[in-house]
């Protein structure tokens, strides 16, 4: 008989309806009571105003510079220069050159791509040519931007197009960003239990820089509360598919500016790839790849000519306000009430560019994952409780997890392992999937070929999850977190008051050098039987700080008895990681 053990570690980095604020004019246009959407354009500037929101791009190069709305004049922080207000951008490198460029996407062209009484879509483009030199991105770019009528808010999307034969390039990072009125903007909110007050960007400067630049201790603020605690915008990260809806709110007037992300497709990495959100600035940001968690071979790489064409968004930036004597929450409330809709309305079936595709043309697949293990239930297939079930683009198990070139269309499935999958653009896809708390990846053999208005039932799938024998000891639950895992409290002086006796406790700043606090001298030694996860098996595995400037490799020993052991026996140790930085298993 082959005997198994199993190890699993992690390394880490109500309200009354009747109070609820509803935005005027949330329906989709057509309202008989809203005022017709209107367009101005003038040399430098593009407004689009449809009597709520009033939008002011830069022309031609496609940079927002204004959000009017309720008695803001500009929403955003007016004191930046005009194309660093809001705008798009990208990281980029040409792969055999060190240097790498952050480019906001000057465009040099603009057009009225539709207007109506009901709708005003506006594009603003960039093409590459050779000519051009090594310095400018080899990618056609194309910005657009909606106004709908009776609409509180604005939608954007960018097509990104690489030809065939066009030079190699990297693309590490592609984002919105919004910079927002620094005197108006002073809570932020990402979700139900990740909200406060956040320090001002002059309280930043004033503070004091920890082991990275992002990361500040407070030492004096406008607000007294914040003083002696660290910001650090990584704490505000979260997985792409909580991603839904962060914002900011302004307490005088009470307003609410939030962006909306209904789907992950145009999104990398699959459902459980962090990345940033919003942060002190105040900025909210609209990520649809980076490099953050993942590091630099993570991204884009278009090789050898290769051709590329993708669609990032659209995304929807929704703006809402309550009355003074109302409180600021019920624009939280509000916001998610919006997302459910926007989700609801996905994929949209008003953007004008033929590259997305609206409903009529995508596809649904539906089906059933099983889970088949003897060692757990030797008679029956067990089903695939809340798997994460996706498309992603033909490749080998676990692929979609560093995919950023393709589109990828995931949900998760129910008790009994059903899953449905909605809205998928017509290509040909790999069928992928995990199920937490159960070791390894799923991808099913055969590819999935999606027609627009197709309707797949896919046979039932069942997964064998890797196995040489029974399970002898195991440690921890894969399931691609450290939550179960033993998280210390930070060291006095580097606190973020948000994150005391919260779920996510693992995003305190410096947790890294608490371990040598822990082990000062010795490691971690685990004993199968008698040590508890929870307790006795810190949440990631990092160095020890010798002398704040020099870190060495730590090795952790698990005991366990060994002595039935059966000398000509096979027995294999399984490790199942939820993610690594700057780090390898050998």
């Amino acid at each position: 008989m082959l005997l198994v053990i199993v190890f699993f570690f992690s390394i880490l980095l109500n309200l009354d309806a009747a109070t609820m604020i509803h935005a005027r004019g949330i329906s989709q246009g057509g309202q008989s009571s809203s005022p017709p959407v209107k367009l101005r354009v003038s040399d430098k500037h593009v407004e689009m105003d449809n009597g709520i929101v009033k939008l002011t791009l830069l022309k031609p190069s496609g940079f927002i510079t204004g959000v009017s709305y309720r008695g803001i004049e500009n929403i955003l922080e007016y004191k930046n220069a005009e194309d660093r207000r809001g705008y798009w951008d990208i990281v980029w490198s040409r792969p055999q050159k060190d240097s790498s460029f952050f480019d906001t996407l000057d465009c040099t062209n603009f057009k009225v791509v539709e207007q109506t009484d009901d709708q005003i879509e506006v594009s603003f483009t960039k093409t590459w040519s050779e000519s051009r030199g090594e310095k400018i991105v080899p990618l056609n770019v194309d910005k657009r931007f909606i106004v709908l009528r009776g609409v509180s808010g604005f939608y954007s999307y960018a097509i990104f197009e690489h030809l065939e034969g066009w030079p190699d390039l990297n693309i590490d990072e592609a984002r919105i960003a919004f910079k927002l009125h620094q005197d108006k903007f002073n809570y932020m909110v990402i979700s139900d239990n990740k909200q406060r007050f956040m320090p001002t960007d002059k309280d930043r400067k004033a503070g004091q820089i920890l082991g990275y630049k992002e990361a500040v201790l407070i030492t004096s603020s406008h607000n007294p509360r914040l003083k002696g605690e660290v910001d650090d915008k990584y704490q505000y990260s979260c997985d792409n598919k909580d991603n839904r809806v962060h914002g900011w709110i302004s307490s005088n007037p009470k307003v609410g500016f939030w962006v909306i992300t209904p789907s992950d497709e145009f999104r990398a990495g699959g459902p459980v790839k962090p990345d940033l959100t919003s942060h002190a600035g105040p900025t909210s940001l609209a990520i649809f790849f980076s490099d953050h968690y993942a590091g630099p071979n993570f991204g884009v790489k278009l090789r050898d000519g290769e051709p590329w064409k993708k669609v990032f968004g659209p995304v929807f930036v929704y703006l809402n306000n309550a009355d003074p004597d109302n409180k600021s929450t019920v624009l939280w409330e509000d916001a998610k009430r919006q997302m459910s809709e926007e989700i609801e309305k996905w994929p949209y079936d008003f953007p004008a560019s033929k590259d997305f595709p609206g409903g009529s043309q995508r596809g649904t697949i539906t089906g059933r994952l099983m889970v088949r293990d003897k060692y757990i239930n030797n008679r029956e297939l067990m089903a695939a409780k809340f798997a994460y079930v996706g498309l992603a683009q033909p490749g080998n198990v676990g692929s979609w997890q560093d995919d950023s070139k393709g589109y990828q269309f995931w949900t998760q499935a129910n008790e009994t392992g059903h899953f449905t999958i909605n809205g998928v653009r017509a290509e040909t896809y790999n069928l992928h999937a995990w199920v937490p708390g159960v070791i390894g990846d799923y991808k099913h053999d055969a590819n999935v070929t999606i027609r627009p208005g197709s309707k797949i039932e896919i046979d039932e799938l069942v997964y064998d999850p890797p196995r040489s024998g029974p399970t002898l000891w195991e440690i921890g639950i894969p399931d691609r977190t450290a939550a179960e895992f033993y998280v210390p409290d930070p060291a006095p002086g580097l606190v973020n008051k948000l994150f005391i006796n919260h779920t996510e406790k693992y995003r305190q700043y410096g947790l890294w050098d608490r371990y040598t606090d822990l082990y000062p001298t010795q490691d971690l030694i685990y004993t199968v039987g008698v040590s508890d996860y929870s307790k006795d098996w810190f949440f990631a595995h990092v160095n020890r700080n010798v002398n704040n400037t020099n870190y060495m490799p730590t090795t952790w020993r698990i005991v366990f008895d060994a002595r039935n052991v059966r000398r000509r026996e096979t027995y294999t140790l399984r490790l199942a990681l939820a993610s690594a930085s700057l780090a390898e298993l050998q």
